[in-house]
């Protein structure tokens, strides 16, 4: 009764009014309900033409209006359906290229003082063993991940101020400081790109986020259905406040974090109104700090323990929908980064990645302490939701080779500065593509050497060489010597053990 009456207190401090209002317009956050629907109801049975007009300019690389997106989500057709699914793979190659990029998530803590319905971490499950990280400890799940042959990681905090920005903080510079030979060659290997999946926090507290050396800032508004949002996140807790999370990553990028990710959690409201919302929420954000979100989130709701909505909700989404929101998105938001999660059984992931998604996970464990210590993970009160795909990183290297996509461990935006405007400028000029094709052969070289196994190398060396003649062949690279030169070398360094270079 005292630790709740002392998070009770804590809770009340976290939210401040004044970094809320200074983004208002009129008092009104930018979800116009009204608007949506009749935008949504006006684009019913678009005109074939104006459908292929839209994707013509989502190939320019142009975020769409409100009223084409709204076109798009309209369609009935299962010819068009097709001809954006195709669409969408195109528009992500032309700014992406053919890289598929991975990481895994590090669950920190599972202690919360919220009573999300849908989520196996809220405060009033007492099904849920709560437990929460010590530095040793995320340094030992660190080194579970990094013998898998990740480089990237997104740490996972529910809201409590057990796990407050300190112990972010920490928790981020406890991962950088972990170095492990790699199981194969024995030359040494870190995370390079520590991403964060936390709580709304004052710009402060973000402050200290950013001097910890994060990279990507991720907040999903779960849902952007305000009166859904108030049933399902308890008006007496932190999360309650659909404003003060609404505008986290405003304050975010107003702190000096300029790489932020949205999403939405697909399952508790209309699956179309949620594509709407993150299209607004993007164009706000570029509205105000002229640069969209870095990468968008689309998890469909699963079974998570003492959670009887996760299980019932009447918005569930089918996995043909599911196709459709994930291509609208690509097509909508072209410059963003789309991440299919492991919540997805491996056949919709694989159908799913090729309707332009940039990033996936794997070896995806979501207990707490789980990679170090796998019993946790048998256990499904231990969870906060259930996965559809365990498998190991080797094996959905193998799947996404198969398809001919070339797997990806860059880092190198963040550390050569391409993020924020840069890189939005960038993308929408498909020039990052370039580099991301290049770092990503850099990148899969190293895995190929130092993780992978016989069948992967087997099915890897192809492509890349693949790879390699699509480089020397492009007329970017030919009218670009030294950064052909540059990469040739990086390449050569690698093979002869050098690691972590790139462009």
């Amino acid at each position: 009764m005292i630790e709740k009456e002392l998070n009770g207190r804590w809770a009340q401090s976290v939210i401040v009014r004044k970094e809320i209002d200074k983004y208002l317009i009129d008092g009104k956050d930018f979800i116009n309900e009204k608007d949506i629907f009749d935008r949504l109801g006006k684009n019913i049975n678009p005109d074939p033409k104006s459908i292929h007009d839209i994707l013509q300019k989502s190939l320019s690389i142009k975020t769409l209006a409100p009223d084409e997106t709204a076109a798009l989500l309209n369609v009935t057709s299962p010819e068009i359906w097709e001809e954006i699914f195709q669409t969408a793979l195109e528009v992500k190659k032309k700014v992406y290229d053919n890289r598929i990029v991975f990481f895994a998530p590090l669950y920190c803590s599972n202690f919360c003082v919220n009573n999300c319905a849908y989520c196996g971490f809220r405060e009033a499950n007492n099904r849920e063993v709560r437990r929460i990280l010590t530095l040793d400890e995320i340094k030992r799940e660190t080194s579970s991940v990094l013998n898998e042959g990740h480089k990237r990681l997104i740490l996972v905090f529910g809201e409590h101020q057990r796990s407050d920005a300190d112990y972010m903080a920490a928790a981020v510079k406890a991962v950088y400081s972990v170095v492990e030979p790699a199981p194969i060659s024995g030359r040494p290997s870190s995370i390079r790109r520590v991403n964060i999946n936390a709580a709304p926090m004052e710009m402060a507290k973000l402050s200290l986020l950013k001097e910890a050396g994060i990279g990507t800032y991720q907040v999903f508004q779960e849902t952007y259905h305000h009166e859904t949002y108030g049933a399902v996140h308890p008006t007496n807790t932190l999360k309650g406040d659909y404003q003060w999370r609404l505008y986290a990553l405003h304050r975010a990028i107003d702190a000096g974090l300029d790489d932020v990710a949205i999403g939405a959690l697909f399952g508790l409201y209309d699956w179309r109104f949620e594509v709407m919302g993150m299209l607004y929420h993007t164009l706000d954000l570029e509205r105000q700090f002229g640069i969209g979100p870095h990468t968008l989130s689309f998890p469909r709701m699963t079974p998570a323990s003492g959670s009887p909505l996760s299980s019932d909700s009447p918005y569930h989404v089918s996995d043909e929908d599911f196709k459709k929101l994930v291509a609208v998105l690509r097509l909508s938001v072209p410059t963003a980064g789309m991440i299919i999660t492991a919540r997805e059984k491996a056949e919709i992931k694989r159908e799913v990645i090729q309707l332009g998604c940039t990033q996936t996970d794997a070896s995806t464990r979501i207990g707490i302490g789980a990679y170090s210590d796998q019993k946790t993970e048998i256990d499904l009160d231990k969870k906060q939701f259930t996965i559809g795909d365990p498998r190991d990183l080797d094996d959905v290297i193998q799947e996404v080779a198969k398809l001919g996509f070339i797997s990806s461990f860059c880092t190198a935006g963040y550390r050569c500065g391409r993020t924020g405007e840069t890189i939005m400028g960038l993308l929408s000029h498909c020039e990052e593509g370039k580099f991301c094709k290049l770092n990503a052969v850099l990148t899969f070289r190293e895995y190929l050497t130092d993780y992978a196994s016989e069948a992967t190398r087997e099915i890897g060396e192809p492509l890349i060489l693949k790879e390699i003649r699509e480089i020397e062949s492009m007329d970017y690279f030919k009218n670009k010597p030294h950064l052909l030169q540059k990469f040739r070398s990086e390449y050569s360094e690698i093979l002869s053990g050098k690691r972590d270079l790139y462009l």
